[in-house]
């Protein structure tokens, strides 16, 4: 199965927006703070993840 990478970044975006997403909620309100910590977090995700190649095939 052959994953690109927009695909791969898109996920990991989205598992850690959603990860900070609930760690801010949890006193049922949200910040300024908390919104920039997931802003940050997907973005971060997005870029690093993008970054990374896959991993060649190996014929074995």
């Amino acid at each position: 199965m052959k994953i690109s990478s927009i695909a791969k970044s898109l996920v990991a975006g989205i598992a850690a927006g959603a990860t900070a997403a609930v760690t801010a909620v949890q006193d049922q309100v949200l910040t300024t703070g908390e919104g920039v910590t997931i802003v940050l977090a997907v973005l971060g995700a997005w870029g690093i993840t993008y970054a990374v190649p896959n991993r060649p095939k190996t014929d074995a």
